[in-house]
């Protein structure tokens, strides 16, 4: 038998996979049991806006903001302001908003040279005051290869968390919209170990240089205390006294993630796919699995679970480009994640016509689909900005939320969720309803057939 041996690289790879398989392993991070009832899911964007601005008039102790970005648009005016009439109502308030330090830099991708968000926070501490503190945190030497994609808005002793940043389409502010998760959880514990993974990492960190006033250093004095936070990034975790759970109480567990090899949260997300049972439910907005992930969906169908997995519309993707405006390769991306999701289709079809597998497209006029997580089993849940792709796998900086529900007390929360969703989507019956290249724009084939020829397509995958 002439079978070739695998490459040193491959063997290597094959022996870590092994050595990852163990089991859902949370005895290092804590447990915080929550109430039931002390758990919201948000019904969409709008009551997303409505909560995180009612909050903040509310607040009497602390505001800490985490997201990607609070961008210089209406939405963003109007959460700043209400920063400040909190601060100006409460003298006392404690405010923090940390986003990304390169996304905050420049100006919207396609168009004109700008000093970007940072601009306007500077501009609301020169006019108002300095207040409210406003941090760029830098995961990566660049945006390129890595963002800050923590998640969680922790008002006094709530935690209001969704993978949205802020914006007027996250938001809804005028008449379009981008579809996230949104869920509030009111618990002291939780709150307090989220606040205190930002002041640990952040707060203190010649890395994280405040926005809100000036001079800004320059990048390349970064390098070395970049260095250094990723460093301790790579060892983050979130701390805080296990809670036991009682009858009915809801098991949470906050868990960070950053870089390729032992992240918390990857290994999490893993565990709960090759142990799930019965049903998953994943959510994701750009279908670029992870190569763990793909593996673990294989032996998921073969063992018999039924899996649905909802993916935006290539039109309902964030880069999509309508035929009637101009191209830009960044159009591109749209079109590369469906037609992964015609190939799985097509190497899945017989789960497809078995019920096995669904697979849904949500579309909704011309907003947006955003949305992130896991339902496994009608046991656990997943709240998370985790895109579920290669980027989100090795390079940002990650986190979630683990709900273990024993008892069931969220599922028709869960259900009602899954249900909305599933009035602006449509089950996919055979990989052939999905556009094939063909079919494509003639500036998106010819990219995509120059991209293949030199594989320049797994590259863009893996950073996009």
């Amino acid at each position: 038998m002439n079978r070739s041996l695998p490459s040193p690289r491959g063997l290597a790879r094959r022996l870590l996979s092994l050595r990852r398989r163990r089991g859902l392993d949370l005895s290092g991070h804590p447990n915080f049991a929550v109430p039931p009832a002390a758990i919201t899911t948000l019904s969409g964007p709008a009551a997303f806006r409505a909560t995180l601005l009612a909050l903040i008039a509310q607040a009497q102790r602390r505001i800490v903001l985490v997201a990607l970005y609070l961008q210089d648009d209406d939405a963003g005016r109007e959460v700043l302001d209400a920063l400040y009439a909190a601060r100006a109502a409460h003298p006392s308030l404690s405010i923090e908003v940390y986003v990304d330090w390169h996304r905050a830099r420049r100006g919207l991708i396609g168009k004109g040279a700008s000093q970007g968000n940072a601009a306007m926070y500077r501009d609301y501490a020169q006019r108002l005051g300095e207040g409210v503190v406003v941090r760029g945190v830098p995961v990566q030497t660049r945006e390129l290869f890595g963002v800050l994609h923590l998640k969680g808005f922790i008002i006094d002793d709530a935690v209001l968390y969704s993978g949205a940043s802020l914006n007027d389409v996250y938001l809804a502010k005028h008449e379009r919209y981008r579809l996230d998760r949104y869920h509030l959880l009111r618990h002291r514990a939780l709150a307090d170990s989220m606040v205190d993974f930002v002041a640990r990492q952040f707060r203190d960190s010649d890395a994280v240089p405040r926005f809100d006033r000036l001079p800004l250093p320059r990048p390349r004095d970064m390098q070395e205390p970049i260095r250094r936070l990723r460093q301790s990034l790579q060892q983050a975790r979130y701390e805080g006294a296990s809670e036991v759970s009682g009858e009915g109480a809801i098991t949470v567990i906050p868990l960070a993630g950053f870089g390729r090899g032992e992240n918390p949260l990857n290994d999490a997300l893993l565990a709960l796919l090759r142990e799930a049972r019965h049903r998953v439910i994943l959510l994701t907005p750009y279908f670029n699995l992870p190569r763990p992930v793909r593996a673990a969906i294989g032996q998921l169908l073969r063992r018999g679970c039924r899996l649905d997995i909802m993916v935006g519309d290539k039109t309902a993707n964030d880069f999509y480009i309508p035929p009637d405006q101009p191209f830009s390769r960044i159009g591109l991306l749209p079109y590369l994640y469906e037609s992964n999701l015609r190939q799985f289709a097509r190497r899945h079809q017989g789960a497809i016509d078995s019920g096995q597998l669904n697979l849904w497209l949500w579309r909704d006029g011309n907003n947006s689909y955003h949305l992130k997580g896991l339902f496994v089993d009608e046991e656990w849940a997943v709240l998370t900005g985790n895109n579920l792709n290669p980027r989100a796998w090795a390079l940002d900086l990650e986190n979630g939320l683990l709900l273990r529900d024993p008892s069931r007390r969220l599922h028709e929360q869960h259900e009602a969720e899954w249900q909305a969703l599933r009035r602006h989507a449509t089950r996919l019956d055979h990989y052939r309803d999905l556009e094939g290249a063909r079919s494509y724009p003639p500036e998106v084939r010819k990219l995509l057939k120059r991209l293949r020829r030199v594989r320049l397509d797994r590259l863009i995958g893996r950073l996009l």
